[in-house]
C-alpha cells in the first residue's frame, strides 16, 4: 500500500471503485445482476460515497452520502487518513470512538482497484468478483465540525485486511474488509453482540472466483493534485 503525503498528494491501495448507480440508495443486500441500463459509477477518494448505516432514532438503515476521507487536523480540504487498519481500528485514537459508539457503514461495490506496493508510476489494477452481483465494504464514518464552514461534514473511512492470495501477487499487503451477508447486522448495530464479535466480521476473503487486470487508460491523466482528485489515481 504506497501513499504520498506531500503537499497532500496521495496514491492509495484501493482509491477507487465503481458501484451501480441504482445501489446508492440500496440499504439491503441483493444477488440480482444489475439491469443493462443501470449505470456504473466510477468513485474515488475525496467524491461523495452512499454509505449504508443504522439510523438509531428510526431503529432503520439509511443511506448517507459522506466524503471518502477524514479531514486533515491541519487542513479540512484534505483527506487523511482514508483507510483503517481492520486490527487497530478499536485503538487507533482516529476511528476508535467511531467503532465503539456504532458508527459503522457499509459502501457497495462492483469492482475495486488495487496497485502494487513498488517504487514508480502507480499501475492501477481492477478485481472484479465472479459469482456475486455486489461486494459489501465496511467503512467508519465520523461527524465533523469545520471552522468557518456552515455545515458539519460527514467523512468516512474504507476498513482493510491484509491481502487474499491473488491479489498479495502484485504485490501488495493490504485489501478491502469485505462483509458476508450475514454480518450485516453485527457491523451495523442491528443485531446485539460483543465489540470482539463486531471487529472479527473484518477478514481477509479468500476461495473466491476474483479476476485481476491492469486497467486500460485512455488518456493521460494530470499530476495527482487535491484540487484535481480525478488525477490521484
Amino acid at each position: 500500500m504506497a501513499i504520498l503525503l506531500s503537499r497532500g498528494m496521495i496514491a492509495v491501495m484501493c482509491g477507487k471503485f465503481t458501484t451501480r448507480l441504482s445501489w446508492t440508495e440500496l440499504v439491503d443486500w441483493a444477488w440480482t445482476p444489475a439491469a443493462a441500463d443501470d449505470p456504473s459509477l466510477t468513485l474515488r477518494v475525496m467524491n461523495d460515497v452512499s454509505v449504508i448505516l443504522l439510523d438509531i432514532v428510526a431503529g432503520r438503515r439509511r443511506v448517507v452520502p459522506m466524503r471518502w476521507g477524514f479531514p486533515h487536523p491541519t487542513d479540512w480540504r484534505r483527506p487523511q487518513p482514508i483507510h483503517a487498519r481492520a486490527e487497530t481500528i478499536d485503538t487507533t485514537k482516529a476511528f476508535a470512538q467511531a467503532f465503539r459508539d456504532g458508527q459503522r457503514g457499509i459502501v457497495l461495490m462492483e469492482t475495486f482497484n488495487e496497485a502494487p506496493d513498488i517504487e514508480g508510476p502507480t499501475i492501477q489494477h481492477v478485481i472484479t468478483p465472479g459469482g456475486e452481483s455486489m461486494l459489501a465494504a465496511a467503512f467508519v464514518w465520523r461527524r465533523f465540525e469545520i471552522s468557518g464552514q456552515p455545515m458539519p461534514m460527514f467523512a468516512c473511512v474504507l476498513a482493510t485486511v491484509p491481502a487474499n492470495k491473488l491479489i498479495a501477487t502484485l504485490p501488495t499487503d493490504r485489501m478491502p474488509a469485505f462483509l458476508a451477508a450475514e454480518d450485516w447486522g453485527k457491523w451495523l448495530g442491528e443485531e446485539p453482540c460483543s465489540l470482539d464479535e463486531v471487529k472479527a466480521c473484518l477478514k481477509t476473503v479468500e476461495g473466491v472466483r476474483w479476476t485481476m487486470a491492469k486497467e486500460e487508460r485512455t488518456a493521460k491523466r494530470a499530476r495527482p493534485m487535491v484540487s484535481d482528485p480525478t488525477g490521484l489515481f
